[in-house]
């Protein structure tokens, strides 16, 4: 990092980004006004909590957020328990006889994709009602149990007196309005209408995630869905070929928050996810060169080395969650991220067919050449991203310095030909008092030397 940079450690450099007491974007009077304006404009639900000479300690700050963890975190983490219940258990329902007894093969599972013996039920018949049981009891605690808002806890269901005190909503929402002036730019009743949706379709410079979305998911995927089902087919009980599943799940498990960490520690993005499709492909490079002859346990233990592959959901939504910058762009950025790993999962599902089982030697080298195709995906993302960055640069260095202090004090950066827009989380979190980088990924997008009080560009 140059001298004067902006990086992950000067973002951070005094309490872990704490915005309690320290110089912060709403300093100067002129943006303070500004985004007040454009709250009041929005109806932002944590208007009447905006506050620019507010203060707090960072312990005030420590408790309510694990307040807010252990409220909001832990339990929209049982949603996705839940989620995953009814999305996976098709995995283990398959072992337990399902195709035959519905006269269904491997192509027949591969369309629907797109307890056993008490009252006369198979198994998966149980798993799915009580799964699915499960699933719908959760969901509907959760609509009672989630607020819209850290202003908006007090409820019959919740409790009338709320989760918050007022000191602790004020915290709430000034360290998120200080870390991201934009995200009051839309209140949580507002919906994206059909101009604010095409305009971002129109940012075109979030399509190699979705594109990463799409692809990268697929070589894993039969794999998954097949596993335990091949297993069987390979002569295992259905209570071992179930057993011999959660290894790979474990490790998978591990992996993901190894391979997060250290995305986050490093503050790189595509390498650190590309190791997902390279910790695969030797995998499939197996699977393709073993002869049929070869030990069970052998197919066993390659298949669940590749299920253990580090995974970089986490990373890439995250990622596409930094550069999307307005509230706007953010949720529709997410939706199509996940419908293209959606997408994916289709494709994926459809790459082991029934003439090809039950080694899918063919299938297995549609998913080498894939998986071969996508590490280099990741790295031509990275080159682009690298590419447009520094296109960015170069045009704010050649504008006037008057051009580029308009530019900033009336927040209209986006608008302009510079179009300036893609560091980490876009202009936020920090006050300019030198040379500043707003960075893309983890490359430079702009050095920009002014003395202001600067706060996050929307659109």
């Amino acid at each position: 990092m140059g001298k004067g940079s902006f990086s992950r450690e000067s973002e951070a450099e005094s309490d872990n980004g704490f915005h309690g007491t320290r110089v912060h974007v709403f300093d100067d009077p002129d943006t303070a006004e500004h985004w007040a304006s454009v709250y009041e404009k929005a109806q932002y639900e944590g208007l009447h909590r905006f506050d620019p000479a507010f203060t707090w300690t960072p312990e005030e700050e420590k408790k309510v957020v694990r307040k807010v963890d252990l409220r909001i975190m832990f339990w929209a983490w049982l949603m996705f328990c839940s989620l995953d219940l009814n999305r996976r258990n098709i995995n283990r329902a398959i072992t337990d006889d399902m195709l035959p007894e519905l006269g269904m093969n491997t192509n027949d599972f591969n369309y629907g994709q797109t307890m056993r013996g008490i009252r006369g039920w198979s198994g998966w018949q149980w798993l799915f009602l009580i799964e699915g049981l499960v699933t719908a009891i959760i969901g509907v605690l959760s609509w009672g149990l989630m607020p819209p808002g850290p202003c908006q806890t007090r409820s019959w269901f919740r409790g009338r007196e709320g989760w918050f005190s007022e000191h602790e909503e004020r915290i709430l929402v000034n360290r998120l309005l200080r870390d991201d002036p934009s995200k009051g730019d839309m209140n949580n009743r507002q919906a994206v209408g059909p101009v604010a949706l095409l305009k971002s379709l129109q940012d075109f410079d979030l399509w190699p995630l979705y594109l990463l979305g799409l692809l990268i998911y697929i070589p894993p995927q039969p794999h998954a869905n097949y596993l335990s089902y091949v297993l069987r087919r390979l002569g295992f009980s259905t209570f071992h070929a179930n057993l011999l599943a959660i290894p790979s799940q474990f490790m998978f498990a591990i992996n993901l928050l190894i391979i997060t960490r250290i995305s986050d520690t490093l503050n790189e993005r595509s390498i650190v996810a590309s190791t997902s499709n390279l910790w695969i492909l030797p995998c499939l490079i197996a699977l393709v060169a073993l002869p049929d002859s070869a030990s069970t346990w052998a197919r066993y233990a390659i298949t669940t080395v590749l299920l253990s592959y580090p995974y970089p959901h986490a990373i890439l939504v995250g990622w596409n969650a930094r550069i999307s910058n307005t509230v706007r762009t953010r949720a529709v950025s997410a939706a199509l991220y996940n419908m293209c790993v959606q997408a994916g999962n289709i494709i994926g599902s459809n790459i082991f067919r029934e003439d090809d089982s039950p080694l899918y030697r063919r299938g297995n080298k549609v998913l080498l050449a894939m998986c071969s195709f996508n590490v280099l995906v990741f790295y031509a993302v990275k080159a682009y991203y690298i590419w447009r960055n520094r296109a960015r640069e170069r045009k704010w260095a050649a504008m006037p310095a008057e051009e580029q202090m308009r530019l900033l004090r009336v927040h209209d950066i986006c608008d302009s030909a510079v179009h300036i827009r893609y560091g980490c989380e876009r202009v936020q979190r920090f006050s300019l008092r030198a040379n500043a980088s707003l960075r893309f990924g983890n490359h430079h997008l702009a050095l920009i030397d002014v003395y202001a009080s600067l706060d996050r560009i929307t659109d």
